[in-house]
């Protein structure tokens, strides 16, 4: 005797709807899985905006006190500051890399009106060493050469100006058309890597 006549469950209406669980499952799937990885990518990518501004920070405060002439110090300072101790990006922030961070030295000018305008000091134009420019600066605040400012900024590399990267998502077929800010980070440059009584 067939189970749906033992039991008394018509034939019909059970064939018709067989699959009808499984559609409303899919349809639904679609949505709430949807759902869920814009919650994850929109929280990442909140994760990254606020881990920029720190590690543009911590890279302003490790190059403040770097020999700008030092080109192996400046990398690992760059490394340091995206959480690495060797070139690679920066967790969950891909495409951000040490590569993406630009260190610039800047110099106060004081306009004949009296306001004052950081200017970035050209590499061909950086003083000899931190000593010199401690020297440069004690005479001359405002010379073209003194280093007063240290500014650290996310940007393109091997790019012009400061280009901002793009906010590439975990899932490669959805992108967010979405632009990283540059984090600029601006303080008072220090020692420079100057050894007070070294030669």
């Amino acid at each position: 005797m067939p189970a749906n006549k033992r039991y008394g469950v018509p034939p019909g209406p059970t064939k018709r709807q067989s699959g009808v669980a499984a559609v409303e499952f899919a349809l639904v799937a679609v949505l709430f899985f949807t759902f869920v990885f814009g919650i994850v990518e929109v929280a990442r990518a909140m994760y990254v905006f606020n881990t920029l501004q720190e590690v543009t920070r911590r890279a302003a405060r490790d190059a403040a006190n770097t020999d700008f002439r030092d080109a192996a110090a400046l990398a690992l300072v760059r490394q340091r500051a995206v959480f690495r101790t060797a070139p690679g990006a920066l967790l969950l922030a891909d495409p951000v890399s040490d590569a993406y961070i630009r260190i610039d030295y800047l110099a106060i000018q004081r306009g004949l009106e009296g306001s004052q305008t950081m200017l970035p000091i050209a590499d061909a134009n950086l003083p000899a060493s931190a000593a010199e420019n401690r020297r440069l600066c004690l005479a001359d605040p405002n010379d073209a050469q003194c280093i007063r400012l240290v500014r650290v900024r996310v940007c393109m590399p091997g790019e012009d100006g400061c280009a901002r990267a793009q906010f590439r998502t975990m899932l490669a077929f959805v992108e967010l058309p979405l632009s990283l800010h540059s984090a600029t980070t601006i303080v008072a440059a220090e020692s420079l890597g100057e050894i007070p009584g070294a030669p």
